[in-house]
């Protein structure tokens, strides 16, 4: 699996904020080692999981020095074994050990967003539930957190406020209705997905009389999904969302709901334990 163009376009300025971040106007430990030093190396998974970042991986030498070769073993999407090597590198001794935190540090956060989404995926395999982020994501690397969510076999949410209307409690209260609300929306936008949070039976009939696409259930118990799948009747889609966990997930999925949204895929992560081992 590869970046789509918006997520590559913005690669490069991530990898730049992150090694100046951590180089500054210099890496002190390697200029300790001889300038004309080579060196190779391997990155090794110390855990199972879901592979992803490669790119950034890259870019990361590439901006450094792009002399270094580096020679990928897996792909974006693969899953990943304890003692495998993902990829081997072989350059300059000075460039290999000032980029191996930063380089890191991306395949270990992309690869546990992609390993924590394939846990969740394959909880609701045998239905027809899709699995989808949040916005709740690291700031900065939201279009990298949902290029992961992609590795692992999710579907993503709108990416920001631009690309989609979520009409929310507040958005309501300050409209005066689910209806006025929906209309305004239509009027401010025909192109893209008009999405209405309920938390009650009577808002799930006002959102589908009121014309909404999607209509996100929040909080709403196993029997009040079910009545929702039932009474929506295909009228438009339903999303089901808060507080859901691994254990929880299943028999969400089972009620009938389209998708369920999941936080924790991006907000709560584990980095996936890599390391770089250089000879």
């Amino acid at each position: 699996m590869k970046p789509d163009s918006q997520t590559a376009d913005a690669l490069p300025q991530q990898i730049q904020l992150a090694l100046v971040e951590d180089i500054g106007n210099g890496d002190l430990t390697a200029e300790l080692i001889p300038a004309d030093r080579n060196m190779a190396g391997a990155v090794i998974a110390r855990e199972k999981g879901v592979m992803a970042g490669s790119d950034w991986f890259n870019e990361v030498f590439r901006q450094l020095d792009p002399t270094v070769i580096i020679d990928w073993q897996v792909s974006d999407g693969d899953s990943v074994t304890p003692g495998q090597i993902l990829c081997t590198l072989q350059g300059p001794a000075r460039s290999l050990l000032t980029g191996e935190r930063t380089a890191l540090n991306f395949i270990q956060l992309l690869s546990a967003v992609a390993t924590r989404t394939q846990q969740y995926v394959k909880a609701v395999a045998g239905t027809r539930c899709k699995i989808l982020d949040t916005r709740k994501t690291i700031p900065g690397l939201r279009l990298a957190q949902k290029y992961a969510v992609r590795c692992g076999g999710g579907t993503n949410h709108r990416i920001g406020l631009f690309d989609a209307i979520l009409i929310k409690e507040n958005h309501i209260a300050s409209a005066g209705s689910i209806a006025s609300a929906i209309t305004q929306a239509r009027q401010a936008s025909n192109s893209v997905m008009v999405e209405v949070e309920v938390e009650t039976a009577d808002e799930l009939l006002q959102a589908i009389s009121a014309g909404a696409d999607r209509i996100l259930l929040d909080n709403f118990s196993l029997a009040e999904l079910a009545d929702a799948v039932q009474t929506t009747a295909g009228a438009c889609e339903l999303e089901a969302s808060g507080g859901i966990t691994l254990d929880t997930i299943e028999p969400i999925a089972k009620t009938g709901v389209d998708f369920i949204s999941v936080g924790e895929l991006t907000k709560t992560i584990d980095a996936l334990d890599l390391s770089m081992r250089l000879k």
